[in-house]
C-alpha cells in the first residue's frame, strides 16, 4: 500500500463488543471491511468480518474473556491479513470526554492518565476504551492512535443548557450535561448538508438517533444547543435496556423499600429497563412491532418509546423556536416505519406531514410536498466520521465527503 493511500482502523468498543472499520484514505475515503467481535466475556466470542474482498469475509471463534484479549485477536487477524506495516493509524471512539476534552486528539501517555481519572465519569465505557488504546500501544508503540469523543459535538451547549440544578459545587467537579452520540449527530449534520443544501443545515433541526442507545439532539447553525442525554448516557427516552429520565426519588425508595444499593440501581436503569424492562421480554423494537398484537406488555413499550420521543421532539421544537428539518436516524429511526410514524402523529401543529407510502419504504424523504418541516430518514455512519476525523488530525488526506 502505498503511502498516498493510508490505511485506517477505526474502533469502537461497547460492553460486550468490538465494532471495527478499516478505510483506505486516498482522495476520499473507501471503507475496505468492516466487523465486530461480539458476546466478549462468554465462551463462544465470535469475530465476525465482512469486507470488499471475498478473502476477508469470515467468522471465527475467538477466545475473549475480556476486551483485551478480545482486541489482541482482532490485532493477530489484521497482521494474519496484510502484514503490521500496513496500518497507519487508530481511531477510537471515546465515549465521554468530561470537561477538558472538547476535540479530538492523538493519544499520549498524559491523555490515557487523564482519561483514567474520567473514569468514574463513565465507569460502562471507559475503562474497557481505555484498555483498547493500551492493547494497541502495546502491539504498535509507533502507530499513532487519535481519540474522537462522542460528548464533543455538544460540548459549547448553551449555559443554561448544560447546568444542572443540584448544588453549583458539583458543578466544578465537571458534573454537567455533557450528552452523546456526538459522532453521529456530525456525520448526519454533513449529510444534512450535502443532501438538502448548505442552506438547510444551518436551519433549526432536531436530530433524532434511535438505536439500542437513543437520544435526540436540537442543533441550530449547525451546533448543539440541546440534547437528551445528560450526564451520562442513560438519561433523556427509554432505550433497549436504559430507563431514560426517572424520578431521583426513586434511589432512596428502592433502598429502603427493596435494600438496593447503588451498584444494583445503576444496574437496573442501564441493563434491566426501557423497553426490556416495560415488555418483559425483548430489548428489540423489531420482536416488540411483531408481538404488540398479542401480548399488552409489548404494545406499552412500543408505545412508551413513541410517546417519549414525542415529547423531546416538542420539547425541542420549543428551544428552537420552532423547526425546519427532523431527521430519524439509528437501528429504530432508519427501519421502523411504525415507529416514525406513531412519533410524529400529533405534530402536526408543528407542521410535521409524513408521507404514507416513502415513510413505508424508509425513502429518504418521508414529508409531503405539503409538510412545513421536512422529514428525513438518514443512514449514520460512526465509523466513517472517525475515519475522516482521524485523517483531519492526522493530515493525512481523506477528508471529501463520502
Amino acid at each position: 500500500m502505498s503511502p498516498a493511500n493510508p490505511l485506517i482502523l477505526t474502533i469502537n468498543g461497547g460492553s460486550s463488543s468490538i465494532k471495527f472499520a478499516l478505510f483506505e484514505a486516498g482522495d476520499s475515503l473507501r471503507r475496505i471491511l468492516e466487523g465486530a467481535i461480539e458476546r466478549i466475556g462468554l465462551p463462544e466470542a465470535t469475530l465476525r468480518v465482512k469486507g470488499l474482498n471475498q478473502a476477508d469475509n469470515l467468522v471465527r471463534l475467538v477466545t475473549a474473556p475480556d476486551h483485551t484479549v478480545a482486541v489482541g485477536a482482532l490485532m493477530d487477524w489484521l497482521e494474519e491479513r496484510r502484514g503490521r506495516e500496513a496500518l497507519t493509524a487508530v481511531g477510537h471512539r471515546v465515549v465521554h470526554g468530561g470537561p477538558k476534552y472538547s476535540q479530538p486528539q492523538r493519544l499520549t501517555a498524559e491523555m490515557v492518565e487523564e482519561l483514567h481519572r474520567l473514569s468514574p465519569f463513565d465507569p460502562e465505557h471507559l475503562p474497557e476504551e481505555i484498555l483498547l488504546t493500551e492493547a494497541f500501544q502495546r502491539r504498535f508503540p509507533d502507530l499513532p492512535q487519535v481519540a474522537c469523543f462522542d460528548t464533543a459535538f455538544h460540548h459549547d451547549l448553551p449555559r443554561v443548557a448544560r447546568l444542572l440544578p443540584i448544588p453549583r459545587r458539583y458543578e466544578a467537579q465537571g458534573v454537567r450535561r455533557y450528552g452523546f452520540h456526538g459522532l453521529s449527530y456530525a456525520f448526519l449534520i454533513g449529510e444534512l448538508a450535502r443532501l438538502a443544501g448548505a442552506e438547510t443545515a444551518p436551519g433549526r433541526v432536531i436530530l433524532a438517533h434511535l438505536g439500542n442507545g437513543a437520544s435526540l439532539a436540537a442543533v441550530r447553525d449547525g451546533k448543539s444547543v440541546d440534547t437528551s442525554m445528560s450526564f451520562t448516557p442513560t438519561a433523556g427516552v427509554p432505550m433497549s435496556t436504559r430507563s431514560g429520565d426517572l424520578d431521583p426519588g426513586l434511589v432512596w425508595y428502592l433502598a429502603r423499600t427493596e435494600n438496593m444499593g447503588a451498584r444494583q440501581f445503576n444496574e437496573m436503569v442501564n441493563f434491566q429497563s426501557g423497553l426490556l424492562g416495560v415488555s418483559e421480554t425483548s430489548s428489540d423494537m423489531r420482536d416488540l412491532l411483531d408481538r404488540e398484537t398479542r401480548d399488552a406488555r409489548a404494545a406499552e413499550a412500543v408505545a412508551l418509546f413513541c410517546y417519549q420521543v414525542k415529547k423531546w421532539i416538542g420539547a425541542f421544537a420549543a428551544a428552537l423556536g420552532g423547526l425546519d428539518t427532523l431527521v430519524f436516524a439509528g437501528g429504530i429511526g432508519e427501519n421502523a416505519p411504525p415507529v416514525r410514524a406513531r412519533i410524529c402523529a400529533g405534530l402536526e401543529f408543528l407542521g410535521i406531514a409524513l408521507a404514507e407510502k416513502q415513510n413505508a419504504a424508509n425513502a429518504g424523504l418521508i414529508s409531503t410536498n405539503a409538510s412545513r418541516v421536512a422529514v428525513r430518514v438518514l443512514h449514520t455512519d460512526e465509523e466513517w466520521m472517525i475515519a475522516q476525523t482521524v485523517c483531519r488530525v492526522l493530515g493525512l488526506g481523506g477528508n471529501k465527503e463520502n
